[in-house]
């Protein structure tokens, strides 16, 4: 009888810990994801690297437009951080990893629209949005 209260015991603390796993574990990996992203895009100079490849497009700076005048408190999220723990469950690491190699190396147009669509069949159309609205704000700093 104790050897079941005991394996009954260890099975409960096995099950809150996977749960805890399961249900903290994205959040912590999107916090390191989000902190090592902004750390290396502010110390390399990458950031305005790209606002200056943005202004140079005009179709991507449309897109970005569209994020101009829009209520965010009513989208799924309105901070780089929720985006990120947002992206990050919606995406591989390995295929924002991928997207950031293309990113810093230079791309083509059809390597630009293969990614816009990779995210846009990825994402709702509010998490869209709510990222065009990120993205004004921060081409406006």
């Amino acid at each position: 009888m104790r050897f079941i209260k005991v394996l009954i015991s260890f099975i409960v603390i096995i099950g809150l810990v996977g749960f805890a796993v399961y249900y903290f574990g994205p959040k912590i990996v999107a916090d390191q994801v989000m902190e090592k992203v902004a750390v290396e895009f502010e110390n390399s100079g990458q950031l305005e690297s790209i606002k200056q490849e943005i202004k140079k497009d005009p179709q991507l700076q449309a897109f970005i437009e569209e994020g101009k005048n829009v209520d965010s408190s009513q989208l799924p999220f309105q901070t780089k951080e929720e985006a990120t723990k947002v992206l990050i469950k919606k995406f591989k690491i390995s295929e924002l990893q991928e997207f950031q190699t293309k990113v810093e190396n230079g791309m083509t147009e059809e390597e630009k629209q293969e990614i816009f669509n990779k995210i846009e069949n990825t994402l709702t159309e509010e998490e869209m949005l709510a990222l065009k609205v990120l993205a004004y704000k921060e081409l406006s700093k």
